[in-house]
């Protein structure tokens, strides 16, 4: 059966390889409630699909990969808990995909985009990509699961100034702590994709889909996750995180009383 997907997710089937775009290149590929909900069904697809081995996800145009939620649709619901909506500590993203998921990296990979790179295995970077969680500058956090990927992928030190700072990172700077696996110039970016997917491809698929389940399962995130679940609510019920994201609408400095 035909997924019946919105215009904002591109999902094409290349013989052993499935290519998922975000496709909202006006927007920085911003995320929308629909987006979310294709994005999810995409990759449920591709996991499903026996003829499928390998998936490359990125996102349209060369600004951006993502730069998060849409904040004009995500401002109503950011006091109301986790404004990504991922009350099942499984569906942080590509908790249970166990195929390979290699990121092609076409610009900004902020906010719910890095989260979303977090999930995935094999990630390669245009020179001009940044990184970045920007959510404390705004108070809030980011509940995707980036406090536990984040330090289990790259050195503390680097985890936390990426949490704390809301600062963000240069391409080399992602490969040099390990964040990346290469960084290309733009026009190679799905080339070089593709061929991580293509020699993974080669690969015995069971072998392949089995060394990622394991790994994956081994770090036994979820109860981590269910922490992060609950500690985030306490934030995003706060008045600094109603001060915090009308300060961002309103393009000025925020006045934080710490409650």
């Amino acid at each position: 059966m035909a997924l019946n997907l919105p215009d904002t997710v591109r999902y094409d089937k290349r013989d052993r390889i499935a290519v998922i775009t975000m496709n909202r290149p006006e927007a920085m590929n911003s995320l929308t409630k629909e987006m979310l909900i294709g994005l999810e069904a995409a990759f449920d697809d591709f996991e499903a699909d026996p003829a499928l081995r390998v998936a490359i996800f990125t996102g349209a145009g060369e600004r951006a990969f993502c730069t998060g939620l849409d904040m004009k649709e995500a401002l109503p619901a950011l006091n109301e808990g986790d404004a990504l909506g991922y009350d099942d500590p499984a569906k942080r993203p590509f908790q249970r995909n166990y195929k390979p998921i290699v990121t092609a990296v076409n610009g900004m990979c902020v906010a719910g985009g890095l989260e979303f790179m977090l999930g995935t295995d094999i990630r390669v970077a245009v020179e001009g990509a940044k990184f970045g969680l920007a959510e404390v500058r705004w108070a809030v956090v980011p509940a995707g699961g980036s406090h536990i990927r984040l330090p289990q992928q790259i050195p503390w030190a680097i985890a936390m100034e990426l949490l704390l700072t809301g600062n963000t990172i240069d391409a080399q700077r992602a490969y040099e702590v390990g964040l990346v696996n290469k960084v290309v110039p733009a026009e190679r970016l799905m080339d070089e994709a593709m061929a991580y997917a293509t020699r993974i491809c080669d690969n015995g698929p069971l072998a392949v889909r089995t060394a990622k389940e394991i790994a994956l399962r081994a770090l036994n995130n979820e109860p981590a996750f269910v922490l992060e679940k609950m500690m985030s609510a306490r934030v995003f019920a706060s008045a600094d995180a109603q001060e915090g994201p009308r300060a961002f609408a309103a393009k000025r400095k925020p006045a934080y009383t710490g409650r």
